[in-house]
């Protein structure tokens, strides 16, 4: 099974929304994660009704598309970030922007411009499966999905198969911006999915936001994915570069 990183152990994502918190700062904040040692980044591609997103990446979104943020220009980034950064960049966003800029251009300028997979919540699996995988392996392309609490062991299995790169392990039934620690009835559930035998490294999000929650999660699974704490810290920066390093050093320790 490919995927997307080298190392298996302790993977740290973060989710960043394109445009945010000023038009231009994508690049300069995707350099400075890959910098101070994140693995891989999920770069949000903003959108009017982001389902799945807390109320902290969907303040962050209506802030771009009002700076100006386009797909277009989201790939024009991803093109310059390609200039120094080689880590893993994965969009995540929403069906119905891949149908507007048109899927195979999509997939095929992401692909251009050194974009590694996708997270398209709302994208159905059976519409994957037969309109879009053969195209996404052929171009080597990853394709991500998530599974909750919620999702029965055999849908987790088909999940899990149509997977490539990690499969998103939500760590509850709810939107992202959760600032509880992991508790046991979560710790059941990442254990249950040990029991499955799936063949994609897992990284659990949702709810991940400080070195304690990192590492509990990095316990029973691969590694985690970081977004609205990050966008957080963005909100009020005026030194980007300072805030990434500090924000990285405050999950990974002191080592990094």
């Amino acid at each position: 099974m490919k995927t997307l990183f080298k190392n298996k152990k302790n993977i740290l994502n973060i989710y960043l929304t394109a445009g945010y918190p000023k038009l231009e700062d994508t690049v300069t904040i995707v350099q400075e994660l890959a910098k101070n040692g994140v693995a891989m980044v999920e770069i949000g591609m903003p959108f009017s009704d982001p389902l799945a997103d807390g109320t902290t990446i969907q303040n962050s979104s209506a802030i771009a598309i009002q700076n100006g943020i386009t797909l277009a220009k989201i790939f024009n980034q991803i093109t310059e970030i390609r200039k120094t950064v080689t880590i893993p960049i994965v969009l995540m966003g929403y069906y119905n922007q891949i149908l507007q800029y048109g899927a195979d251009s999509f997939f095929k300028k992401a692909k251009e411009v050194g974009v590694n997979g996708f997270i398209i919540p709302d994208l159905p699996l059976d519409i994957y499966k037969t309109e879009y995988k053969a195209t996404l392996e052929n171009l080597g392309l990853d394709m991500i999905f998530l599974i909750t609490p919620q999702t029965t062991d055999a849908r987790i299995k088909l999940l899990d198969e149509a997977s490539s790169g990690f499969l998103y392990v939500v760590s509850s039934f709810a939107t992202t911006g959760s600032q509880n620690d992991i508790v046991q009835k979560q710790i059941d559930y990442f254990k249950r999915l040990d029991k499955l035998a799936l063949t994609n490294p897992r990284l659990i999000g949702f709810g991940i936001h400080n070195k304690t929650t990192f590492d509990t999660a990095c316990q029973f699974a691969n590694g985690a994915i970081i977004g609205s704490a990050f966008i957080k810290a963005l909100a009020n920066t005026n030194n980007i570069k300072q805030t990434v390093k500090e924000f990285v050093k405050s999950v990974l320790g002191e080592a990094n």
